[in-house]
This record gives C-alpha cells, sequence and structure tokens, in this order.
C-alpha cells in the first residue's frame, strides 16, 4: 500500500465518524483550533519564514500568496470562529412530503466523505479547507505545494492536536506531503472509491491536470480572469473606483480585476483620467490602440485577454456596446467574476442576463466574490463550473443528498 493509500483509508475511516459528529461537538472543536492557531502564531510565522527563505525566486504574487503574517494567522483563525457560527447543513431537509400512498419523502443534506484539496501556494487553505470540511462532517486530505511544505505541516499539526483534544477522529484531518514529481497528486487522482472528491486551487495548468487526468470527481475551481465594464450611462467617479479597488486592493488573488472595457461613448471622458491613476497606482495598463490615443500603455496582444496576471497589470479596451463588451467576455473570461458600472437599470439587467458567469456584479468590485463577503465565512474556493456547486463554496456545496422514506409496512 502506498503512503497516499493508507492516508485516504484512514480518512475513510474517519469519515464515516466525522459524519456523525453534532454541530456543538463539531463547533467546539473549530473554537479550539481557532485557540491554537492564535497561541502558535510564533512557531507557525517562523515556519512560514523558512517557507519564504527557500522562495526567494519566485515572483512577488506568488510570495504575496505564500506569506503568513500574526493578521493573517489571527484572520484564519477569525475564518475558523465564523465557521462555527453558522447553521450545520448535515440533516437540513432539502425537501419533503408525503406521498400520495403515505409514505414520508425526505432529501437531507449529508457529508460527501473524503474531500481531497490539491493546492498551490496559499498556506491559509489549509485551514480555511480544514474547517470548512470538518464542519460540513467530510474527513479531508490536504495536498499543498512543496513551496508551502513548511508551513502547511505546522498548521496541521497545530489544527491535529487541537481537534483530537476535542475528540474529533485523529485522522479526520490530513496532510499529503509533496512529493518530486507529483507522484503523491497522480496516486491522489485515481483513488476512485477511498477519494470521493476532488477540489483543485491554484493556476490554469494545475487545474487542467486535475480535471483532465483524475479518475476522481473533481469540483473546478477555475482561474479568475475577472472584467469591469463601464457602460455608456456610468458614473464615472464610481466607475474608477470600483476599477481601482478591483484591481489593486490584492491583484494577487482570483477575484481581481484583470481586465477593464470602457464603452467608446465614455472614452474620451473617462481614460485619460483612469490611466493617470491607475498609472500612480503601479499599475501596468496593456491598451489597444483606443486606448493608447489617451496615455502612454503597453500595447495589448491576444494573450492578454486571456491572462490571469495575478500582478498589478491590467488589459483595457474599448467597446461600442455593451453586447460588444459581452462578447469579449464570453470569448476570453474564465467565468468567474465580472462587473458592470451603469446608471441604467436596462443596461444592468442586459449584463445580468447575457454575461455567463459565477458571479455578476452591478456597480461593485469583483473583489467581492468571496465567501467571507457572501457571509458564508471560510471558502473552499469559487467554482467556476456548472455542475454541483458555482461561485463560492460554502458549507452546503461540501455536501450531497439522501432520500429517506419512511413507510408502514408499505409495499409495491
Amino acid at each position: 500500500m502506498t503512503d497516499v493509500r493508507a492516508l485516504a483509508e484512514r480518512a475513510k475511516a474517519a469519515a464515516a465518524d466525522t459524519a456523525l459528529l453534532s454541530r456543538a461537538e463539531k463547533d467546539a472543536a473549530l473554537l479550539a483550533m481557532a485557540s491554537a492557531l492564535e497561541a502558535a502564531t510564533e512557531e507557525i510565522v517562523r515556519a512560514n519564514d523558512a517557507d519564504l527563505a527557500r522562495g526567494a525566486a519566485l515572483s512577488e504574487a506568488l510570495r504575496d500568496r505564500l506569506r503568513l503574517t500574526p493578521s493573517r494567522v489571527s484572520a484564519m483563525a477569525d475564518g475558523l470562529r465564523a465557521l462555527a457560527a453558522l447553521p450545520d447543513p448535515v440533516g437540513e431537509v432539502v425537501r419533503g412530503s408525503t406521498l400520495p400512498n403515505g409514505l414520508e419523502l425526505r432529501q437531507v443534506r449529508v457529508p460527501l466523505g473524503v474531500v481531497g484539496i490539491i493546492y498551490e501556494a496559499r498556506p491559509n487553505v489549509t485551514v480555511d479547507a480544514a474547517g470548512i470540511c470538518l464542519k460540513s462532517g467530510n474527513a479531508v486530505l490536504l495536498r499543498g505545494s512543496s513551496s508551502a511544505a513548511s508551513s502547511n505541516a505546522c498548521l496541521v499539526s497545530v489544527l491535529r492536536r487541537a481537534a483530537v483534544a476535542a475528540g474529533l477522529p485523529e485522522d479526520a484531518v490530513q496532510l499529503v506531503a509533496a512529493t518530486e514529481g507529483r507522484e503523491d497528486v497522480k496516486e491522489l487522482m485515481r483513488l476512485r472509491g477511498l477519494v470521493d472528491v476532488l477540489i483543485p486551487r491554484g493556476g490554469a495548468d494545475l487545474i487542467r491536470s486535475v480535471v483532465e487526468e483524475s479518475t476522481v470527481p473533481v469540483i473546478e475551481t477555475g482561474v479568475g480572469n475577472c472584467h469591469v465594464y463601464v457602460d455608456s450611462a456610468a458614473d464615472l467617479d464610481a466607475a474608477l473606483r470600483i476599477a481601482l479597488n478591483a484591481k489593486t486592493s490584492r491583484p494577487s488573488v482570483c477575484n481581481a480585476a484583470e481586465t477593464l472595457l470602457v464603452h467608446a461613448a465614455v472614452a474620451e471622458s473617462f481614460l485619460p483620467g483612469a490611466l493617470a491613476a491607475l498609472a500612480d497606482a503601479g499599475v501596468t495598463v496593456h491598451g489597444d490602440a483606443a486606448v493608447a490615443a489617451y496615455g502612454d500603455v503597453v500595447p495589448v496582444t491576444e494573450d492578454d485577454w486571456y491572462a490571469e496576471y495575478l500582478s498589478l497589470d491590467l488589459a483595457v479596451g474599448v467597446v461600442d456596446s455593451l453586447d460588444d463588451a459581452v462578447r469579449h467576455i464570453r470569448r476570453y473570461g474564465s467565468g468567474h467574476t465580472e462587473a458592470i458600472v451603469t446608471t441604467s437599470q436596462a443596461a444592468a439587467r442586459r449584463f445580468v442576463a447575457t454575461v455567463d458567469s459565477a458571479a455578476v456584479m452591478v456597480n461593485a468590485s469583483t473583489r467581492f466574490t468571496d465567501g467571507g463577503e457572501f457571509g458564508y465565512g471560510a471558502e473552499i474556493g469559487i467554482s467556476t463550473q456548472k455542475l454541483h456547486a458555482r461561485g463560492p463554496m460554502g458549507l452546503p456545496e461540501l455536501t450531497s443528498t439522501k432520500y429517506v422514506v419512511v413507510g408502514d409496512g408499505h409495499i409495491r
């Protein structure tokens, strides 16, 4: 038996017990885990410093994703506390009725079982994933990147000690150590029957390889090529605030804007000031010929329109109509989040109806596509697929359902 299979076997056994935990037991464990994280802040930051030292050659975007500070550790602990305050989805009756023959029918939420998470760089995912899987009654196998090996090992050790002390199964949270050549990932993707679902979080190459090669069912969390469209009826001051926030508040995350589209009717009024403000914020604009007429830009390429920069870079283009903006988004977008800035209700309705993405913002930044901002607590990721789950994946999205049928000697 391989090491990964052995971990999965133990997770399968733990999942049977985790599914039976009461809300009070799970919430007590989450609160204990939160306190344990805060108590181990210095230990966690030291482990993270070791990762950062090994990753000196990483891009600043990746280093930002990798970095843990005392405030980020505190935020992870607060995320666990927020989860503890949320309703328990397990056992929720989705629908129910009494059939004409007298049978009582209920569809109820149940845990998925063993959830495998494959993710890159961001050690905060370790805590978020562990917490949301436990709250929804699942066991979890965490496979982070080698770049965060020390951070992840430290975090999982802290979480496991606290969870076990609170009465949870020892193997409800386990770390799959990263191996050279990703042999462990390949093995994890083949464990159909032991692992119930895989969720990849990371770059396009990682997500594509898991989706295409896994025999285990996959929930795809896609890349974030998010767009902001400034309509002909936009409040231009609001448009500038939204575009700057969407791009610059944290450029290394998936809900940051990567493309700005401006209606030709307001380009002359909007673009000179917008380009200057973006430049002041350190943003490199990759603009088309129409944009270049209003300031110094890097000529945009076809690849730029598809890019998830995760940096202070922004593709900017001018479009002749709302429908042209939608066609651009449907061609180049990743189905994550798109925003329209407009005072026209008709334009907003058409944009919402025709854009095919997990989240659509009207007069709001793309940065709001987030489980915490939506009130779900820590999220497992942003699903860009359409089956089972789409958008921020909170607790209900980490469950399946079963039918419970109660009769009184009924036969068919």
